[in-house]
This record gives structure tokens, C-alpha cells and sequence, in this order.
């Protein structure tokens, strides 16, 4: 009986959650009430506040999911420049399918850049980035020259950014067309010539399969 009143709970939980990923993907965080979470979710006002104090705490739980994406990273055994190719196209994919990584990553623009903004995100997001650029650069995949921590620190702005300008012009239709862009663009600049036919910058195969999005061709080397 325990365990089911336990998986009761966490369904609520999870309707609750989802509902508040509608409302903040819609409105944000200025513009979404409690009310309107409740409305989403489909509960009531006091199993919100048994599960989550505040509106600030439903915003928060959001924003810390928004990295799920890159939770696989430590097991993965030779992490790489490819790891954050891909990293970055499966980021594109679930803002285009994923409404709480929509809601956390809007949440995250709005409290960076506003009163007291929260770099925190941004500098787990770094973090998860330079895991794989470090070893890649050791290995030779990366100029010996090029900071990897200066790099890890301009593609998430850089991602930011451009995931950003495909939501007002696109709907976010054209972000991965864009995300393989910045691909072409960089790694000519940060990669040994006789690697780059080593990384495709549309994302591994398997990373293709995995998020079934169309191949976009990379510009032609010289």
C-alpha cells in the first residue's frame, strides 16, 4: 500500500512538474501563476504545496533538469569533441521536443539576465563541455593552442544564442541547420587540418538515430 501511495505521489509530482513546463514555456516566470500550473497540471492548489513550497521551487527543479542531456557524459569512456558535437544537437532536439527542457532553458535566460542573475547553469553547462574538450584537446584532436576552458565558455554562449534567434525567426524549425552552422564555421579554426574529416559536425551517426532528425550536409572542406 506504501508503494503505491510512493508511485501516487510521483505522478502528481511529475503531472505538477509538466504542467509548470507548459506554463513557463508559455508565459515564463513573470507571467505564469500558480493558477495557472494547477490549470496545466490538472491537480489541485494543496497537492502543488506538498510537493512543491513555491513557485521559485517548481522553477528551479525546472532549470536543474534542463541539463539532463549531458548526464550520460561520465560513463561515456573516451569522451571527445565529437561528445559535445553531439551534446549540442541533442540540446537542439529537446528544446524542439521536450517542453520542460524548452521551460528550464527559458527560465535560465530569464534569471541570467535580469536582477541578481544566476550564472550557475551556464557555468554547469562550461563545466560539462570543457569534460570533453580537455581530453580531446590531450589527445590531439584540438589545437594545442586554443584554451579549452575560453572555448568550452563561447559555445555555450554561442549555442545560447543561436537557439535563441531560431525561436524568434523559426519556432526553433531550422536550430539543428543552424547548430551544424556553428560547426562548419569553428572547427576548421580549433582543429588539426589532418582530424577534421574525423568529426561531422551534423552529429554522430548514432546520434542522428537516436534523435531521428534529417542529416544536414557540412559545408565542403578545402
Amino acid at each position: 500500500m506504501a508503494r503505491v501511495r510512493q508511485e501516487r505521489a510521483e505522478f502528481t509530482r511529475q503531472a505538477i512538474l509538466d504542467g509548470a513546463a507548459i506554463a513557463f514555456d508559455h508565459a515564463g516566470f513573470g507571467g505564469t501563476s500558480l493558477s495557472d500550473v494547477v490549470k496545466h497540471a490538472g491537480v489541485t492548489k494543496g497537492a502543488l504545496y506538498f510537493h512543491f513550497p513555491s513557485k521559485q521551487a517548481l522553477a528551479r527543479t525546472l532549470v536543474d533538469e534542463q541539463f539532463q542531456v549531458s548526464e550520460h557524459v561520465p560513463a561515456i569512456e573516451d569522451p571527445g569533441l565529437q561528445t559535445v558535437i553531439d551534446l549540442t544537437h541533442r540540446m537542439a532536439s529537446g528544446l524542439r521536443t521536450n517542453v520542460r527542457i524548452r521551460a528550464g532553458i527559458r527560465l535560465v535566460i530569464e534569471f541570467g539576465s535580469f536582477t541578481d542573475p544566476d550564472p550557475a547553469p551556464y557555468n554547469a553547462w562550461i563545466e560539462t563541455c570543457l569534460s570533453c574538450l580537455t581530453p580531446a584537446q590531450e589527445r590531439g584532436d584540438v589545437l594545442p593552442t586554443v584554451d579549452v576552458r575560453d572555448l568550452a565558455t563561447f559555445l555555450v554562449g554561442s549555442f545560447t544564442g543561436i537557439q535563441v534567434t531560431s525561436h524568434v525567426r523559426t519556432g526553433r524549425e531550422d536550430l539543428h541547420a543552424r547548430v551544424v552552422d556553428l560547426w562548419n564555421f569553428l572547427l576548421p579554426g580549433i582543429v588539426p587540418t589532418d582530424r577534421l574529416p574525423l568529426f561531422d559536425p551534423a552529429g554522430s551517426a548514432d546520434c542522428r538515430r537516436g534523435l531521428e532528425q534529417p542529416t544536414v550536409p557540412p559545408l565542403p572542406r578545402p
